[in-house]
């Protein structure tokens, strides 16, 4: 048994595969037997002194109880250093209260996860307020950015201009185009409900007759991207391409994007989408050669 190997469950399979194979590791799969009650036995495989324990936490209410339940199996099977990679890492968007009575998820999910890990991985957390996730989680978190991996598959910058659909993305989109060789703006944002955004170009002149691709970290509900793609082709853009890490967002949102125009839409792997371009395995691989040395 070799020193470190990629541990999954079934439905990550795939992205934890290619993981390990960019590592030269095993990958094993955790067995989960579902009682008729609804309750779930954890059994973790074999476990060598390393697991890197591969677990995108999208959609993440079903994932928690099994992902915790198998920190408890792997320590008892052997493992004494558990490594998380979560390509999305979830709970984070409430990373403050912004109404009486909300709760503080980030805080709930770093008091959950923090202390079953040694480190934690993660690519483009969605939060605006926090710089350092290790005093949330009390542990060491890794933070990668899928820029350059976004940025490889657009391909040259030729007439592309790189738009952020809101100020609290205005990183990204610079990040995206500084990895693309093209310039980058954001869109002024006005929301006033989840499915109600008003938003504006700043200098129409710079978008008329350009490449347009909008990038972001997240997509859910898709409402601000298409509305995006109706402004910048209201503007004048060519042709409106979408581009984001974590493509949470459903078929009617899809439809929805394309209807308004998006000529292109690619995500990353970290959530399992039929718009996935871009595998993490090397980018995440490259943080990781250390835990397999």
């Amino acid at each position: 048994m070799t020193d470190a190997a990629v541990h999954a469950f079934a439905e990550d399979e795939p992205p934890a595969s290619r993981l390990a194979a960019a590592l030269g590791v095993p990958l094993r799969l955790v067995d989960l037997h579902a009682f008729p009650d609804g309750e779930t036995l954890v059994t973790a495989p074999e476990s060598p002194p390393t697991v890197i324990a591969y677990r995108s936490l999208d959609r993440p209410n079903g994932k928690l109880v099994p992902l915790l339940l198998a920190c408890d199996a792997w320590r008892r099977a052997g493992a004494r250093r558990l490594v998380l990679v979560a390509p999305y890492l979830c709970y984070l968007r409430q990373d403050t209260l912004f109404q009486p009575g909300q709760s503080l998820s980030r805080d709930v999910i770093g008091g959950l996860l923090g202390p079953r890990f040694e480190r934690i991985v993660t690519v483009n957390p969605h939060l605006h307020r926090t710089t350092d996730l290790g005093p949330v989680f009390g542990t060491e978190v890794t933070v990668l950015s899928a820029a350059g991996e976004l940025a490889r598959v657009l391909g040259g910058a030729g007439q592309a201009v790189v738009v952020g659909p809101d100020e609290e993305s205005a990183p990204w989109a610079a990040a995206v185009g500084e990895a693309m060789g093209a310039p980058s703006l954001t869109l002024l944002k006005h929301r006033s409900g989840d499915r109600q955004v008003e938003l504006t170009a700043p200098d129409p002149s710079a978008l008329a007759g350009r490449r347009a691709i909008l990038v972001d970290d997240i997509c859910s509900s898709g409402a601000t991207l298409a509305r995006a793609v109706e402004r910048l082709r209201a503007a004048g853009a060519a042709s409106v391409e979408i581009a984001v890490t974590h493509a949470l967002f459903d078929a009617e949102a899809e439809a929805r994007l394309k209807a308004a125009g998006a000529a292109r839409i690619v995500s990353t792997d970290s959530c399992a989408h039929p718009t996935n371009a871009v595998a993490l395995a090397p980018l995440l691989a490259g943080a990781l050669r250390s835990e397999t040395a």
